[in-house]
C-alpha cells in the first residue's frame, strides 16, 4: 500500500486501489438474494400484479407501519411520488409557499411545483447540509404552507426544532427521508420520519433497501393519510366501491412486485444500516487527525454516503479537487454531490414549468432564483466545502483502510 508521501495518481503515482468497490449498481452491493426471487415468483404465480387486486402492497404499508411505529403507511410507485404524495396531502392552494432545501435531489422540490406552490429555498447548517431552523424562520410568510425538511445523506436534520416552528405558524413538516432509513434525530433518537406530520422514503436503486423504484409515505394523522392513499389512485375511493374521483389526483400506485421485493427487504434493513455505520464509525477515526477535513458526527446517521466537509484553507483543497484525486487512486469520490443548487437549475432560473407560462414561478411573490440566494448551500456545492464518499453495506475493513489511506495519501499531498 502507498505511503502518505507517495506521488498522487493525478501526478503520475500508482493509486491506492485497481479494484472497484461494492456498488449500488451490481450485485456485489446489494442484498438481493433468495428471498426476494422467491418474493416475485410467489406474486407472478399468483396471477397478480397490480395492487387493486393484489395483498403484497396492503402487506407491505401495513409491516413499514408496524416498522416505524405509526398508525399509516401509503405506498407509491417512487421516492418522488411519496412526496408528491405528501404535499398532495398538505394540499396548498396555487401560489402557496413550501419551504425547503437547495441541496438534495430534484425529487424534493418537482411535487412542490406540480401542485403549483413556489419552492422557497433556506439556507443549510455548513456542518451538516441540512436545514438551518433560524434559515427557514426567517422565511416564513402568510403565503407559507409547508416546510419539507431532508435528512441528507441519512445525517438527521433538526426536525425537532423545525416540528416546533411549524406548530407555531401553523405549517404541515414534511420529512424527506430517502436517504435516511433508521436514522435516529435528536434530543430523544426518534426515528426520522416520526417527528413530521408526514415522512417519505425511497426503495430506488441506490437506497439502504430496494425495489428498484418504490416510495412509502407514513404519517400518523388518518385525514392526510387518506388523502394521499386517494391522491395515488386518481382520488378513486376503493373501500366506499364507488367508481369515481373526488379531486384531482394521478396514479402512482406501486406494483405488487415492487411491494414483494420491498417486504423482502424490509427484513433486511436493520442489518444494511448497522453494517454502514459500523464501517464509517472506522473511516470517522480516521478522518478525525486530516486538519480541514470533518465527517459527519451526528449520532444517529443512517450513512448513505460519506460526507466530509472541507475548510480548504486549512486542507490545502476543497472539496472538488479532493474528489479528483480520491478518484484517480481508485475511490468513488465526487465534491459538493450535485452539480448546483437545485434553485440554479433551468427549471428555475428559466422558469420551465408550464407550457411557457412559468407559472408559478411567475407570480409577484415567488422569490428570485439566483447565485447568492443561499451562501452556504453555493458554498458546500459549488464552493467545495462538501466531499463526497459512497458508502455500502457490503464495505469490508480492507475497502475500508483503502479509502482512508487515499485519504491520508491525499491531504498529505494537499497540506505539504
Amino acid at each position: 500500500m502507498p505511503q502518505p508521501s507517495a506521488p498522487l495518481a493525478l501526478q503520475g503515482g500508482s493509486p491506492v486501489r485497481t479494484r472497484p468497490f461494492p456498488s449500488v449498481g451490481s450485485a456485489a452491493g446489494r442484498t438481493l438474494g433468495d428471498e426476494e426471487v422467491a418474493a416475485v415468483t410467489r406474486v407472478i404465480r399468483s396471477g397478480q400484479l397490480n395492487s387493486t387486486v393484489g395483498t403484497e402492497t396492503a402487506d407491505l404499508e401495513r409491516e413499514f407501519a408496524q416498522y416505524y411505529g405509526m398508525p399509516h403507511a401509503v405506498a407509491s410507485s417512487s421516492g418522488t411520488a411519496a412526496l408528491h404524495l405528501a404535499v398532495a396531502a398538505v394540499d396548498p392552494d396555487p401560489g402557496d409557499e413550501i419551504i425547503t432545501t437547495g441541496l438534495s435531489d430534484a425529487g424534493t422540490v418537482l411535487p412542490i411545483l406540480a401542485q403549483n406552490a413556489v419552492p422557497v429555498f433556506a439556507d443549510v447548517d455548513p456542518l451538516t447540509g441540512n436545514l438551518d431552523p433560524a434559515a427557514v424562520r426567517a422565511l416564513i410568510t402568510p403565503r407559507t404552507k409547508a416546510i419539507i425538511v431532508v435528512h441528507l445523506f441519512g445525517v438527521p436534520a433538526p426536525v425537532a426544532e423545525l416540528r416546533a416552528i411549524a406548530d407555531a405558524h401553523g405549517l404541515l413538516l414534511i420529512e424527506d427521508c430517502a436517504q435516511a432509513y433508521l436514522t435516529r434525530c435528536a434530543p430523544d433518537g426518534a426515528l426520522a420520519g416520526t417527528v413530521g406530520h408526514l415522512g417519505c422514503f425511497s426503495l430506488q436503486q441506490s437506497k439502504h433497501i430496494t425495489a428498484g423504484d418504490g416510495g412509502l409515505t407514513i404519517t400518523a394523522d388518518p385525514a392526510l393519510a387518506r388523502r394521499a392513499r386517494l391522491f395515488a389512485d386518481k382520488a378513486w375511493p376503493r373501500d366506499t366501491d364507488e367508481r369515481t374521483h373526488l379531486f384531482l389526483g394521478l396514479n402512482y400506485r406501486m406494483t405488487e412486485l415492487q411491494a414483494a421485493v420491498a417486504r423482502a427487504q424490509l427484513g433486511k434493513l436493520a442489518g444494511v444500516v448497522e453494517d454502514r455505520r459500523k464501517s464509517a464509525e472506522i473511516l470517522t477515526e480516521a478522518v478525525a487527525p486530516l486538519a480541514g477535513l470533518t465527517a459527519a458526527l451526528a449520532a444517529g446517521t443512517a450513512y448513505w454516503q460519506f460526507p466530509v466537509f472541507v475548510d480548504e484553507a486549512v486542507a490545502g483543497s476543497n472539496g472538488h479537487r479532493y474528489g479528483e484525486a480520491l478518484r484517480a487512486e481508485g475511490i468513488p469520490a465526487n465534491g459538493g454531490y450535485i452539480q448546483r443548487p437545485l434553485y440554479l437549475t433551468p427549471l428555475f432560473t428559466e422558469q420551465r414549468t408550464y407550457g411557457m407560462s412559468g407559472y408559478p414561478l411567475t407570480l409577484a411573490t415567488a422569490p428570485s432564483y439566483a447565485e447568492g440566494l443561499c451562501p452556504r448551500t453555493e458554498q458546500l456545492i459549488t464552493g467545495g466545502g462538501l466531499l463526497v464518499i459512497s458508502w455500502n453495506e457490503r464495505y469490508t475493513a480492507d475497502d475500508v483502510a483503502d479509502i482512508a489511506a487515499a485519504l491520508r495519501k491525499v491531504h498529505a499531498a494537499f497540506t505539504s
